[in-house]
């Protein structure tokens, strides 16, 4: 079984048309940007986005990614995406799950794992930085 997470966040995505095949059913590339959307909103919530990853000197690059595909998301569809996290001292691990917003079939499962990298020296660290980690643990207090 999946990890909950200690944290989640939730995304609605509204299936837009132009990322639909001909069958009007999601182009499987695409979820890749759906969980980056909700993968931004629950970093919002930690308070330390992207943005701030960068200002703090460093980057978060994805090292691996997973998708589970159940059931195909169409045109116009509601979606909900939500992101959990469920590592971050020594890595970035999120699981996502992507359900109907109507119904909450669970059409997607997913996971990323980021790791840091200090961009002045283009080093990999082996801990995720104080400064992530600190923002976390204010989140759950």
């Amino acid at each position: 079984m999946r990890s909950a997470g200690v944290l989640h966040a939730d995304t609605e995505i509204l299936v837009p048309f132009f990322d639909v095949d001909t069958m009007h059913v999601v182009w499987h590339g695409h979820y890749v940007k759906y969980l980056e959307v909700a993968r931004c909103a629950l970093l919002d919530m930690i308070g330390h986005n992207y943005t701030q990853m960068a200002e703090s000197g460093f980057a978060w690059p994805i090292i691996d990614l997973q998708l589970r595909y159940v059931r195909g998301a169409v045109f116009g569809q509601r979606l909900n995406v939500r992101a959990s996290l469920v590592e971050w001292e020594n890595r970035l691990k999120i699981n996502y799950l992507i359900t109907d917003l109507q119904s909450g079939e669970r059409l997607t499962r997913a996971s990323s794992v980021q790791v840091a990298v200090e961009v002045s020296s283009r080093e990999m660290q082996l801990a995720s930085p104080k400064v992530f980690t600190e923002a976390v643990e204010r989140m759950l207090r």
